[in-house]
C-alpha cells in the first residue's frame, strides 16, 4: 500500500505521523511511504533519516496527501480540506464533536477517516490516546507553574512552597489518565493537590496510587464551588469519549478565583469544560478572562516532538501496519480499530458524534 505522510501545518505542531523506525517496519513490510519533505525536522528527523528508512521524499503536501492511507497526527485544517479525497484513508486524531466544519468536510469529500481517540479496547481503555494524554497532564502542571510566575502574568506563587511559605493549590476536575499524570508532577514538586471524579471507583483507586498526598472528591457542584476559588492553578481534564466535554466551571466561578491565577484546559480539543475557555495556540498561548489567565492550547504535546512523536508511534503503528496490510477489511476483524472509524461513505458512523451531530446521520 502508498503511505503518505505530510507535514503537520496546525501552529508550532512538530510531531510527525510516522518515525523513521516506523517507516522501517512499513518498508520492510512491502510498503512504500511517501514523507512529505521537512515532516519530521521538527521531532528531530531529517529527511536523510526517512530516506535511510526506505521513505520516499516528496517535495508538497499533496504529494503526501495523494495515497491510499494517509497517516497525521492533527486534524486536517482548512488549507488541507481541498487534498481530502474519496479513495483516501485518513487516521490521525480528529476530534469531531468539537469541530462540525472539519466533520462536514469529511462527509462532503468521502474520505473515510478513522481517529485515534475513539479506537477503543474491549476494555474500555483508549490506547491511541493515552500516551498523548500522560504527556499533556505531565506538560498542564510544567505549563502551569511557569504562567503562576510573575513575570508571565500569574500571581507569582511557587507551587512546591517553601518552609514558613503555604505551597500552591491545584486543583484537577478530572481522575482520568491526563488528571492522574497531572497529580503525580505536582505533587512531586510540592504542591497541594485536589482531584475531583464523577466516578467513586476512580476515586477508590487514586486513593491506592497517591494515599493522602492528594485530596479525592466527589464531583459535585458543592465541591468545585468550595474548591475552584481557592486554587492557583486549575487543570480542566475532562473526557467523555467522543463527545464535547461538559462544562463544568461557570464564568462566575471562574472570576472568584484571586488574580493571577491559572487555568490549563486540557479538555479544550473537544470543547473545554470551563465556560470561559477558548482555543489557543502555541505561539499565542495564553489569554485573560475574569482576571485569570487561560491556556487553551489543544496541541499541547506538539510542545516536545521528539519525546510525543516516538511515544505515539509506539501506540499507533500496529494499527498502522493492519490498515496497511489488509485495508477497510481490518475494521470487521480488529473490534477495537473498527470503533475509530469516524466517518465512512459521506456519513457519520461513530455513535458518539451522532449524538452531537443527529442531523448528519
Amino acid at each position: 500500500m502508498e503511505i503518505g505522510v505530510p507535514k503537520e501545518i496546525k501552529d508550532q505542531e512538530f510531531r510527525v505521523g510516522l518515525s523513521p523506525s516506523s517507516v522501517r517496519i512499513l518498508h520492510d513490510r512491502g510498503h512504500l511511504v511517501f514523507v512529505e519533505t521537512n515532516a519530521g525536522i521538527g521531532a528531530g528527523f531529517s529527511d536523510i533519516d526517512y530516506q535511510k528508512a526506505g521513505a520516499n521524499i516528496v517535495p508538497t503536501a499533496i504529494n503526501a496527501w495523494d495515497r491510499e492511507l494517509v497517516v497525521k497526527v492533527k486534524e486536517p485544517l482548512l488549507d488541507e480540506y481541498p487534498y481530502l479525497d474519496k479513495p483516501q484513508l485518513l487516521f490521525t486524531y480528529l476530534h469531531l464533536a468539537a469541530n462540525r466544519y472539519l466533520t462536514e468536510a469529511l462527509i462532503n469529500s468521502g474520505i473515510t477517516a478513522i481517529a485515534y481517540e475513539t479506537v477503543e479496547l474491549p476494555n474500555g481503555k483508549l490506547p491511541l490516546l493515552t500516551p498523548m494524554s500522560v504527556i499533556a497532564g505531565r506538560l498542564a502542571v510544567q505549563f502551569g507553574a511557569r504562567y503562576l510566575e510573575k513575570k508571565q502574568g500569574g500571581r507569582g506563587v511557587l507551587l512546591g512552597g517553601i518552609p514558613g511559605v503555604r505551597s500552591g493549590r491545584v486543583t484537577i476536575l478530572g481522575g482520568g489518565i491526563v488528571g492522574t499524570e497531572a497529580a503525580k508532577i505536582a505533587v512531586g514538586m510540592g504542591a497541594q493537590v485536589q482531584i475531583l471524579d464523577i466516578n467513586v471507583d476512580r476515586l477508590f483507586y487514586l486513593e491506592t496510587l497517591f494515599g493522602s498526598r492528594v485530596e479525592l472528591l466527589h464531583s459535585n457542584t458543592y465541591n468545585i464551588e468550595s474548591t475552584i476559588p481557592k486554587a492557583d492553578l486549575l487543570i480542566g481534564a475532562v473526557l467523555l469519549l467522543g463527545k464535547r466535554a461538559p462544562i463544568l466551571v461557570s464564568r462566575g466561578l471562574v472570576g472568584k478565583m484571586n488574580p493571577g491565577s491559572v487555568i490549563i484546559d486540557v479538555a479544550v480539543d473537544q470543547g473545554g469544560c470551563i465556560e470561559t475557555s477558548r482555543t489557543t495556540s502555541h505561539t499565542n498561548p495564553t489569554y485573560l478572562e475574569e482576571g485569570v489567565i487561560h491556556f487553551g492550547v489543544p496541541n499541547m504535546p506538539g510542545a516536545v516532538p521528539w519525546t510525543a512523536t516516538q511515544a505515539l508511534n509506539h501506540s499507533t503503528l500496529p494499527y498502522v501496519m493492519k490498515l496497511a496490510d489488509h485495508s477497510l477489511d481490518v475494521l470487521e476483524e480488529d473490534v477495537a480499530l473498527g470503533k475509530g472509524l469516524n466517518v465512512k461513505e459521506s456519513r457519520v458512523v461513530h455513535p458518539a458524534i451522532l449524538d452531537v451531530f443527529p442531523d448528519l446521520r
